[in-house]
């Protein structure tokens, strides 16, 4: 064996060993196996950082923005967010999160869809006295059958068209995994509403076992004109048994309604007063024409919505000079340029009017501040502690529709084929910038570097694996082990290696390492690449055993209290079901 194919092979068995045992992030471990493969010689400079040039990953990194500004507008709220709303059974809940879900993944990178989705989801949970590990895995499992829908769908269904393009081979269509990706994602969709259920645990979660130590507040906000709530009834509009959060009165023309019934209907202007933890009052400020207020005879200018402004917390020291005075006395929006909404004091809530209530040292104060505040205020003697809340920013629902007609229009522009994909990507995320759906500050942190990273690296390894012939070496060994199987015996075996190595490892990593060795192989026994290529995706994207395959997974394991258990017990039956699907579909669509 020539010492290239050895060393290549041997720095890839490496790297796969220190991801399984975790020796240190993907990332690092794949960037280390590749500039060694420079180092050597193997690949020169230009061909080491080859990966970094596919389009696949700017791609990527496009689709993270794209994402980031439907949920800074308040797009994926008002579309996703309200499917959940009047589900009241488990199966029911299980649907509208799971096909939802599954449809916009097709066309929007999954792991901000679950992010977003996965407080919305635990809150509907807790609001119907079901446990929050009851829906998140299926959230997560639906998020990957979606992405399997289109090319932008996942990281991996890009990475095979980067690699396609690079191997000369006839590029795939926007829809080219449609045939197989229907049915997988159908009996998927069953699987979850009929058997998951029976496989997943019920336990607490964090939020639950806090009780009643969260710090409460008593806040106000008002209904504005504009307000989608206005005609529904507390019970339509999800705003009773909302988690840690009670509708305590309903201020309306000077008259005091409470308490207040469920079948009670909101009308414009209406002062709902609520009780609770800090936590749900951020979630009611994404909720559109429904701002907090922060003193009596406030301007309905006053209470426009503002999405510069954010929740901040601060606790008053026993040396400020609000001390002693109440909050209308003391001048506080004049002073400090933010607005206080609520306060705590000793774990006691404070009814009554906010501009009335006498400030004493510890009091923890509730603000809507500009996004300055915490840095002129932090070495301020007047408090002692000052944090902002994360997410507390309002959405821009002004914009909404620009974000949702921007993304229709990129996939309109692609799939008619005006435009090439990575173009389109960048002319929509633009036309975003723009118009101000998102900032470039934003739009930099929504992309999740790390992943772009593991998904160059991986093209450069799996540049040196094609052209060392270790791809061919290794599919040699496959095929000499299993040289009576044929073609359809030999999409088996790298469809089954290709998923045992996506559950262990990045599934972007496994679809790099993967892609030379299935094109290799088809060529030793004589088939058509195509159907291999269709099963190296396939396989890559549908992981639903283990947590570490999918960052999907990542994101609901903690919040859902799951152990690596219950993955396993819930993904391997899918894993199952998806395979033979694609097995028995791929080569009746794509021939050998």
């Amino acid at each position: 064996m020539d010492w290239q194919i050895a060393f290549t092979l041997a720095v890839v068995l490496i790297a796969l060993a220190l991801m399984v045992w975790e020796v240190a992030a993907p990332d690092l471990i794949l960037m280390a196996a590749l500039i060694s493969l420079g180092l050597v010689g193997i690949l020169t400079p230009r061909e080491t950082f080859i990966g970094f040039s596919n389009p696949a990953v700017a791609m990527v990194g496009v689709l993270f923005m794209l994402s980031a500004a439907l949920r800074e507008t308040g797009a994926l709220d008002m579309t996703l967010g309200r499917f959940l709303g009047r589900a009241r059974d488990a199966r029911s809940g299980t649907f509208r999160i799971t096909g939802p879900v599954a449809a916009l993944s097709g066309f929007l990178n999954n792991a901000p869809i679950v992010a977003m989705m996965t407080p919305l989801v635990s809150d509907w949970a807790r609001r119907n006295n079901f446990s929050p590990s009851r829906f998140l895995i299926p959230l997560s499992y639906a998020s990957i059958l979606g992405s399997t829908l289109t090319l932008i769908g996942t990281s991996t269904n890009l990475i095979v068209a980067g690699l396609v393009d690079d191997a000369k081979m006839t590029p795939l269509g926007f829809f080219e995994f449609l045939p197989v990706a229907l049915p997988i994602i159908a009996a998927g969709l069953v699987y979850l509403l009929f058997v998951a259920p029976k496989l997943l645990p019920t336990r607490r979660d964090a939020t639950d076992l806090l009780g009643d130590r969260r710090r409460e507040y008593v806040t106000s906000m008002m209904v504005l004109a504009e307000s989608s709530l206005i005609g529904q009834t507390i019970e339509e509009a999800g705003l009773r048994q909302l988690p840690g959060l009670f509708l305590v009165e309903i201020e309306r023309r000077g008259r005091i309604i409470t308490p207040v019934a469920p079948d009670e209907s909101i009308e414009a202007s209406d002062r709902l007063v609520f009780a609770g933890v800090v936590a749900t009052i951020v979630d009611l400020q994404r909720i559109r024409g429904l701002v907090p207020m922060s003193e009596e005879g406030q301007s309905q200018s006053d209470l426009q919505p503002n999405h510069r402004h954010r929740l901040v917390e601060a606790v008053v020291s026993s040396s400020s000079p609000l001390v002693g005075r109440s909050i209308r006395d003391s001048d506080f929006r004049a002073t400090y340029e933010a607005a206080v909404i609520a306060v705590h004091r000793n774990a006691v809530r404070l009814p009554g009017k906010i501009g009335e209530i006498v400030l004493l040292p510890g009091d923890t104060l509730l603000m809507q501040s500009s996004p300055d505040f915490v840095r002129n205020h932090r070495n301020s003697a007047d408090f002692y502690l000052i944090s902002e809340l994360p997410g507390s920013e309002s959405p821009r629902f002004d914009r909404a529709w620009v974000a949702i007609a921007v993304f229709v229009g990129i996939v309109i522009t692609v799939t008619a084929g005006l435009l090439p994909i990575t173009l389109a990507g960048f002319l929509g995320a633009g036309i975003l910038l723009g118009t101000r759906c998102i900032t470039a500050t934003k739009a930099r942190q929504s992309v999740n570097w790390s992943i772009l990273i593991i998904i160059a690296a991986g093209l450069g390894i799996a540049h040196a694996m094609a052209k060392t012939g270790a791809a061919n070496a290794v599919a040699q060994f496959l095929v000499s082990l299993f040289n009576d199987l044929g073609p359809m015996g030999a999409l088996i075996i790298i469809y089954l290696l290709c998923m045992l190595m996506a559950e262990t490892l990045h599934h972007s990593a496994a679809v790099a390492i993967m892609f030379p060795i299935a094109v290799a192989t088809a060529h030793q026994v004589g088939a058509d690449p195509r159907p291999f290529i269709i099963g190296v995706a396939m396989a890559s994207n549908c992981c639903f055993a283990s947590p570490v395959a999918y960052q999907t997974h990542l994101i609901v394991y903690g919040a859902g209290g799951y152990r690596f258990s219950d993955f396993v017990r819930a993904g391997l039956p899918l894993n199952v079901t998806t395979a033979a699907i694609a097995l028995l579909v791929i080569p009746r669509i794509w021939s050998f």
